[in-house]
């Protein structure tokens, strides 16, 4: 694996900052031209490496979802100086995103879910869960391998780093981070953006539509689904469009001048595009 692709990156600068996650078995490579975009508009980007992720399989057995929070924390914690801090996050990384905005609503002035595994696609994740208990997985399948990522750009798609293989006992972690999240859903009360792929083939766009009707005391929801690109949506076809609405929804917060107080006192309807 390529740990110079997969490694943390920090870029631009402002008064304000986005913290950028992203997901289960990936990396900051997956969200990159994300930040970059967002770094060109003003701000400044941090996107750490979860821990266990972008090195090797092996890393990921000493990893576990306490780890992840916790980087997550420290992330946003890091940024305490700057005026106002944004959050998004790909697939887990925006559970641990949500978790970050219900835990720490004085600090998390908007959100951005993209593509999160709120629900997985397909019956294989539906039937690994239902062994969760008996520890069965982890006996007979100690390893998952992994040959390729979720996107439909075939340039991005060869220059992807994948993480050959993961342990199968960090699917407990995911899903543990997954229940978490949605439990915490109706904490959150700062605006969000949720954005979904119709083509995802990792997880259910329909997943992510019933999040952002869970989050009902956030004083705006806007949901987005793309018709183009899978999973991994910042590096494939809709990157350009994700981008575009990342950076019109956070440009419009840091330039929103009213009421706070008032804005977050009242929950609203998403509103889709």
């Amino acid at each position: 694996m390529d740990t110079w692709k997969t490694a943390s990156f920090e870029l631009g600068q402002g008064d304000d900052a986005c913290l950028l996650l992203h997901g289960f078995t990936g990396s900051p490579w997956d969200v990159r031209p994300l930040g970059e975009a967002l770094a060109t508009r003003g701000l400044y980007v941090k996107a750490p490496l979860l821990p266990g992720h972008g090195t090797t399989p092996e890393a990921m057995l000493e990893a576990d979802h306490r780890q992840w929070q916790e980087a997550a924390w420290e992330a946003l914690h890091s940024l305490r100086g700057f005026r106002r801090v944004f959050v998004a996050g790909l697939s887990m990384g925006a559970l641990l995103g949500l978790r970050l905005a219900a835990g720490a609503p004085e600090r998390v002035k908007g959100l951005v879910l993209i593509a999160p595994a709120a629900r997985f696609k397909g019956p294989t994740m539906a039937l690994l869960k239902s062994l969760r208990g008996t520890r069965l997985l982890e006996r007979v399948k100690p390893w998952v391998r992994k040959t390729a990522t979720d996107l439909s750009d075939p340039v991005a798609l060869a220059e992807a780093p994948i993480l050959p293989a993961f342990p199968s006992a960090r699917l407990n972690d995911l899903w543990t981070v997954q229940e978490a999240a949605l439990a915490e859903a109706r904490l959150v009360r700062c605006p969000t953006l949720v954005v979904v792929a119709q083509h995802d083939h990792v997880v259910d766009p329909e997943g992510g539509k019933w999040l952002a009707g869970q989050l009902v005391h956030a004083p705006e929801v806007r949901l987005v689904s793309l018709q183009e690109g899978y999973h991994i949506i910042p590096r494939d076809r809709g990157g350009p469009r994700l981008a575009s609405e990342v950076r019109a929804f956070l440009g419009r917060l840091q330039e929103w001048s009213g009421d706070e107080q008032a804005l977050a006192s009242g929950g609203a309807s998403p509103s889709a595009l």
